[in-house]
């Protein structure tokens, strides 16, 4: 059975076998979670971004889809890239987008036999999701994810600031 933890940290410091990035399109980095990640990773992370967009993705990677590159000088060995929806108010597929990043994210983990995985609050920094909400569905997903596929032996949810009593005080409602 898939154990569920939230920790208050930094997701760029965990062994796990992937961690995800809450990317912005262009996989360039940025800021937030996506530039930590990629400076923590270090340089040869951004060379393999720009090939999979010269190769790949001409025009980015689309809101809610994932793909996976190497850790490199992370203690993770894979990154899990996703881009989360901007909120404009909730009436433009927001909640359905955000959906299919965690969804998106936890398929890859499965397809590559990957046995443990972290989260960051995707979409709640700079592209302003509302968190409770934004926890909700992340709590969902990786719910329904649990009762289809077990194949994942542990699912972190690394949460900073103002998000960690939002994620602990929702977490015994889904797991």
């Amino acid at each position: 059975m898939s154990q569920v933890k939230i920790i208050e940290g930094d997701i760029t410091q965990l062994e796990v076998d992937a961690i995800v990035n809450a990317a912005n399109r262009s996989l360039m980095g940025g800021g937030g979670v996506d530039g930590a990640i990629h400076r923590a990773a270090g340089p040869d992370l951004l060379e393999e971004c720009k090939k999979i967009r010269s190769e790949q993705l001409p025009q980015g990677l689309p809101t809610g889809q994932a793909l996976i590159t190497k850790g490199y000088n992370l203690p993770a060995k894979h990154v899990i890239h996703t881009v989360g929806p901007v909120w404009h108010g909730g009436d433009n597929e927001e909640d359905a987008l955000l959906e299919d990043c965690y969804k998106n994210s936890l398929k890859l983990a499965r397809t590559k036999e990957l046995s443990s995985i972290a989260f960051p609050a995707i979409s709640t920094g700079v592209y302003n999701f509302p968190p409770k909400r934004a926890c909700h569905i992340a709590f969902q997903s990786v719910q329904d994810f649990i009762k289809r596929q077990d194949e994942l032996n542990e699912i972190i949810f690394a949460v900073i600031g103002e998000n960690i009593d939002i994620y602990k005080n929702n977490y015994s409602k889904y797991f």
